[in-house]
């Protein structure tokens, strides 16, 4: 079945960097597109960042471009969301995502705390 694992998360201090891994199982890695979503507390699930399946075309939201980038790695079936420059509006539980078939799976979440 298909797993998505999020880790890396944690508190840090604004501006501050932390780096988020998404390990994908139970399909074909290399041939779907891969999203970092977030929700933050009160707020709506928001897409931060998305990979197409090569690693060529990525898209970030207005309000992350310039600190985060998508990255991924098919040969270890791994998406990566590598975040700079941290602020406290970053604070929210970051989830992985993927649509083989056609059908969202989601991770469980990791969460990133952003405080002073």
């Amino acid at each position: 079945q298909v797993q998505l694992v999020e880790s890396g998360g944690g508190l840090v201090q604004p501006g501050e960097s932390l780096r988020l891994s998404c390990a994908a199982s139970g399909f074909t890695f290399s041939t779907y597109a891969m999203s970092w979503y977030r929700q933050a507390p009160g707020k709506e699930r928001e897409l931060v960042a998305r990979i197409s399946s090569s690693g060529r075309i990525t898209n970030h939201a207005d309000s992350v471009k310039g600190r985060f980038t998508i990255s991924r790695d098919n040969a270890k079936n791994t998406v990566y969301l590598q975040m700079n420059s941290l602020k406290p509006e970053d604070t929210a539980m970051y989830y992985c995502n993927a649509n083989p078939w056609g059908t969202p799976y989601w991770g469980k979440g990791i969460l990133v705390t952003v405080s002073s």
